[in-house]
């Protein structure tokens, strides 16, 4: 499909509105956003939140007209100091802890502090340039368990979240994985998939000629929270259809797609026809 096309499964559902993206730490280091195809095909809206200047400028720079970025900090609500680091992807409101950074080559370097600059962070439920959340990306450097605090009231309406979870702590007083995990399912959300996973080798064991060089010790990774749809009453038609876009256009996940349509078909918002339409414009993967 090119991005002129019409798209199917949009033309099947017709969401009410274009699906609305939320972007913390929106800073492109780390390659397109998962949510690139369906912005290409002017399918959603992006409001985009990033502290660091250049990396702003570098959004604002390229955007479009359906996004919007935001030279906000996005915490607890509390001040805090920003602490810029050597390489820009480790910036953060903690402090990196020196010890769990020298048992990876390289890290203790990275992750040196070079700047300290005292901000006021926004809770994600007072900022009103939101005006709707139904796909949170978030990559804020060990920050993301206060963000899913403050945003309790904004995420009820959420159907996915990308986030980073850490496995060890490379910051002073970072959530790990199991405390993330624990405030999203209470907010309704399960684990749907990785979409990256952070391994490195361990000190004193490196490789010169590649510092990413990895063997089995987990690090980090970017996983993908849905909404809960093994139980589907709890969503809105509206809920419904936006998961099934994010599943289909960002993950490829076209099971969840389809068991959104199932269930659109069910509370008869959409007619019986379209599952068998979906179906078939779909590939399923090789074995």
């Amino acid at each position: 499909m090119t991005d002129n096309e019409p798209d199917l499964l949009n033309n099947l559902i017709q969401p009410a509105r274009l699906t609305s993206v939320v972007d913390i730490g929106a800073n492109p280091i780390d390659g397109e956003p998962p949510y690139k195809a369906m912005l290409k095909r002017r399918l959603c809206t992006v409001v985009g939140f990033e502290p660091q200047d250049e990396a702003l400028a570098e959004l604002n720079a390229r955007k479009s007209d359906l996004e919007s970025y935001y030279h906000y900090v996005v915490g607890n609500g509390h001040k805090a100091k920003l602490r810029l680091c050597q390489i820009p992807g480790m910036t953060s409101l903690l402090l990196p802890d020196q010890n769990a950074l020298s048992h990876f080559p390289k890290f203790a370097e990275w992750g040196r502090v070079v700047s300290e600059h005292p901000v006021q962070t926004r809770r994600l439920d007072d900022i009103a340039e939101i005006r709707d959340l139904d796909f949170l990306k978030i990559d804020v450097q060990g920050s993301e368990l206060a963000v899913f605090g403050s945003g309790r009231q904004k995420l009820k309406q959420a159907v996915a979240i990308q986030t980073e979870v850490s496995f060890l702590c490379l910051y002073k007083d970072q959530p790990t994985f199991g405390d993330i995990d624990t405030e999203l399912r209470k907010q309704g959300f399960i684990p749907h998939a990785f979409t990256a996973i952070n391994r490195r080798m361990i000190a004193p064991l490196s490789d010169p000629s590649n510092p990413y060089a990895a063997m089995n010790q987990l690090l980090e990774a970017d996983i993908v929270y849905v909404r809960n749809f093994m139980r589907p009453a709890d969503m809105t038609v509206e809920q419904l259809k936006h998961l099934a876009m994010i599943s289909h256009h960002c993950y490829r996940s076209f099971d969840l797609a389809s068991n959104c349509i199932h269930h659109l078909i069910a509370r008869k918002s959409i007619p019986d026809q379209s599952i068998h339409d979906y179906m078939a414009s779909i590939q399923l993967p090789s074995r």
